[in-house]
């Protein structure tokens, strides 16, 4: 395991979680620093993040580990895969941008394995937000340090007036500008973000710009999110961390800069990795375990730990009618995807502007959600860019409709594309290549308490990934991360070993005025009339 050499207790702390002063610290129970003796066996199902984070965090205790992926590569929504580009050149071709928040600490842990340093990140200058009427905001200049992070923001932004601030209603505002991570869900969770936003009179320009391109992070229409899961991420980014909303991201395509890394590191531990092994089943052995099913055959685990996106933990479930209790299993089946989204990589044989950002999040250009200029920090684009003389970019578009024929909306993702940045289309595709998921869990209106939690009715069995229900302030990938961490702590407290300590963000705000506030006098607004709360756009 990867270590710093020099440091007391306390300086390997604050290297581990960021600048935060006031980051959360969730200590685990005590007890033995390793497993002694024979090492329980876990099946960790599910190599996405959460997968690793849970091999990871018991590996390193000696607990002995099998994953299973059904893909042949690790990373889940966040993988590559080789493609051959139509030039001959051999490239990667992933599932789409992400961003590495510096909020995202346990993830950063999880990547710190292999990398003390996080040299592989790359930070990225700004975070841009375009409409197709002209405005655009930036977080650039916005300070990291709250309440002047969101104050800044308002200040600077174009998309703000002073009129349309005051009639704002205040209010209705608090449990936005002040969450509590215990309570958020249940003020918020009866009503859909886009309804939230219209209650308490948020300009509208800002809330295309800002809040839209937010709830479009979880790959969901506005009218369907709930409006939780939006305040919590504007608590994660604004008012709960000092942080910021600028990010890193990957140097090179994840496989190369993430994912192999860490398989390595893990086989070094003598986990075993089966990659394009699907588990068809999980059955509780007679002897107190487990047993997993693949096309192999089955093979007996001491526990388990389910780390399966939305549609995988149903068919799984399904597929195993003992798992765990019929209560349970209910819980799962009713779980919902999000609609399908589409990822667009596009080698072309000239440059975009050189002011180009790096990444562009974008509102009003159809479905168009966000633009990034990938040869502008991955190294395996920059270098073909360098040696054609083009670029490499790709273009996402989140919640389609589950109709949406696949040649037109890769046509109309480009033309979109040609109205942000119109030198492209004078620009010829060398390649491209498409990916069309819908595997991505759904926080609907009114969800929240249907979402499993890590721990199940069978202590042998936990669940992990963002569809989890974790009580923190985390979400997308750091919640994945964080999930992993809380499963394996749950199955080594079985066994007397001690588990992973975690960081959060604060789970309220940082403004003792504005907690009260909207303790004593903030409402939730009325959701709308029944039939109007969810339509579609």
């Amino acid at each position: 395991m990867n270590r710093p050499r020099t440091g007391d207790a306390r300086t390997r702390a604050a290297r581990r979680h960021g600048r935060d002063r006031r980051a959360r610290v969730i200590h685990p129970l005590p007890g033995r620093p390793r497993i002694e003796g024979e090492p329980p066996t876990v099946a960790v199902i599910g190599g996405g993040i959460a997968g690793l984070s849970a091999a990871t965090a018991l590996a390193e205790r000696g607990v002995g580990v099998t994953l299973y992926e059904r893909e042949p590569h690790l990373g889940g929504r966040v993988a590559g895969r080789p493609v051959t580009l139509a030039d001959g050149t051999p490239a990667t071709m992933s599932r789409g941008f992400h961003a590495f928040f510096r909020q995202y600490y346990n993830l950063r842990g999880l990547l710190r394995r292999t990398d003390p340093g996080l040299e592989r990140l790359t930070p990225l200058p700004d975070y841009p937000l375009r409409h197709s009427s002209g405005l655009c905001d930036s977080f650039r200049h916005v300070p990291r340090t709250p309440p002047w992070s969101a104050l800044a923001f308002a200040a600077l932004s174009p998309t703000f007036r002073l009129r349309d601030l005051w009639a704002m209603d205040p209010v209705a505002a608090l449990p936005l500008l002040d969450v509590s991570t215990r309570e958020v869900h249940a003020r918020l969770d009866h009503v859909s973000a886009h309804d939230f936003l219209a209650a308490i009179g948020f300009p509208a320009a800002a809330r295309h710009l800002a809040f839209e391109v937010f709830s479009r992070s979880f790959f969901a229409d506005p009218r369907r999110l709930s409006a939780a899961e939006m305040a919590l991420m504007f608590h994660i980014y604004f008012l709960g961390s000092s942080e910021g909303l600028l990010f890193d991201v990957p140097d090179e395509p994840y496989p190369q800069a993430l994912w192999d890394p860490l398989a390595r590191y893990l086989t070094g531990l003598r986990a075993e990795l089966c990659t394009s092994t699907p588990v068809e089943a999980v059955h509780p052995d007679p002897s107190g375990g487990c047993r997993v099913v693949t096309g192999e055959g089955a093979r007996r685990h001491d526990a388990a730990v389910l780390a399966l996106d939305t549609g995988g933990l149903r068919a799984l479930a399904q597929a195993s009618p003992r798992l765990c209790d019929s209560a349970w299993r209910a819980q799962v089946a009713r779980l919902e995807t999000a609609p399908p989204f589409l990822v667009s990589r596009l080698w072309l044989d000239r440059p975009v502007a050189a002011h180009r950002p790096g990444f562009l999040g974008t509102s009003g250009y159809g479905s168009l959600d966000n633009v990034s200029v990938v040869s502008r920090w991955e190294g395996e684009a920059a270098r073909w860019a360098a040696r054609t003389g083009g670029e490499v970019v790709e273009l996402h578009a989140y919640a389609l409709t589950g109709d949406a024929a696949h040649d037109v909306e890769e046509k109309r993702l480009l033309d979109h594309l040609h109205q942000v940045y119109p030198e492209t289309r004078t620009a010829r595709t060398v390649s491209a290549h498409h990916e069309w998921r819908a595997d991505c869990p759904l926080f609907a209106v009114g969800g929240y308490a249907h979402r499993p939690t890590v721990r199940t009715p069978d202590p042998r069995i936990v669940v992990a990934g963002d569809l989890v229900r974790t009580g923190l302030p985390v979400a997308l990938m750091e919640r994945a991360a964080t999930s992993g961490l809380l499963a394996a702590n749950a199955l080594l407290e079985r066994w007397g070993v001690r588990g992973r300590r975690l960081w959060t963000v604060p789970d309220e705000g940082r403004s003792f005025l504005l907690r009260a506030a909207a303790r004593r006098y903030g409402r939730p607004p009325t959701p709308p009339a029944a039939g109007t709360a969810h339509a579609a756009p």
